[in-house]
């Protein structure tokens, strides 16, 4: 099972779905661990330190940033990048899927994007 990392806006919704779904999952908040405020860079060198898949809505910069450091060599566990339109019930099916169905070190240097 991957173990999750959760950007700073993500949906709380989507969080609270999941776990209600499988308390068992590994899932930190950006908030948690005290990296509030800091850049996209920051936020993957921690998640890679951490072994966690980076879950977020910024399909703006984040993406740039993670194949930058596929790029350079750099480990990256992998991005999950999440429509913030997207019906919170698919996103919820579709993330146990991802994450209680994949190994540990599965989505090294990808990003996914759902819905699929």
């Amino acid at each position: 099972m991957l173990k999750l990392l959760v950007d700073e806006n993500f949906d709380n919704t989507i969080c609270r779905g999941l776990f209600r779904r499988n308390p068992m999952l590994d899932m930190v908040r950006v908030q948690d661990v005290g990296l509030s405020g800091m850049d996209d860079s920051a936020i993957l060198d921690w998640a890679a330190q951490e072994g966690r898949v980076l879950l977020t809505h910024d399909v703006a910069t984040i993406t740039r940033y993670a194949y930058d450091r596929v790029r350079q060599g750099q480990p990256m566990p992998g991005v999950i990048e999440i429509a913030t339109d997207s019906p919170v019930g698919q996103v919820i099916e579709d993330l146990l899927v991802l994450v209680e169905c994949s190994q540990e070190g599965e989505l090294e240097g990808q990003i996914q994007y759902l819905p699929w």
